[in-house]
């Protein structure tokens, strides 16, 4: 049985706080990997670090608690645009940063799939329904015209 469109943000939420959550504690626990692929206008690199591996703890427990899940996923959106120079200037420069790939195997999906993040965080907390409201609202639509038309 499919996945009800409830049931699949459920799941999307599920997800983001499990990967922002780890992501979150990798930034806390090894936060000098991460200072390599941070821009040069980034003042005070490890202490921003720190700082958003402490915002994507907070985020997910907000989230996993189900309090301002629409503020979550706002600020997980916004959080992907913002990362997204940091991902530009590892790919661009090849920045070794084991146990990530440096390939542009592993940088162009990476890149590609950003947009897909930002809709991922606004799409689990109900702040879009695109793609998937007009497919269920054209079901909904043909159930009801057969309800009130039954032949």
């Amino acid at each position: 049985m499919p996945l009800r469109l409830t049931d699949r943000r459920a799941w999307m939420r599920a997800a983001m706080v499990v990967v922002y959550g780890g992501i979150g504690i990798v930034h806390l626990a090894a936060p000098d990997r991460f200072l390599p692929i941070m821009p040069d206008f980034v003042p005070q690199p490890r202490l921003v670090v720190i700082l958003t591996g402490l915002a994507e703890i907070a985020g997910a427990l907000a989230l996993a608690s189900g309090r301002l899940q629409r503020a979550c996923g706002i600020l997980f959106a916004l959080y992907a645009v913002c990362v997204f120079p940091a991902n530009v200037k590892h790919a661009i420069e090849g920045i070794p940063v084991p146990p990530i790939p440096d390939s542009w195997w592993y940088h162009a999906p990476r890149l590609a799939f950003q947009p897909v993040m930002v809709w991922w965080a606004l799409y689990a907390v109900g702040l879009i329904d695109w793609p998937f409201r007009r497919a269920q609202d054209s079901g909904t639509a043909r159930d009801e015209r057969r309800e009130s038309n039954p032949t």
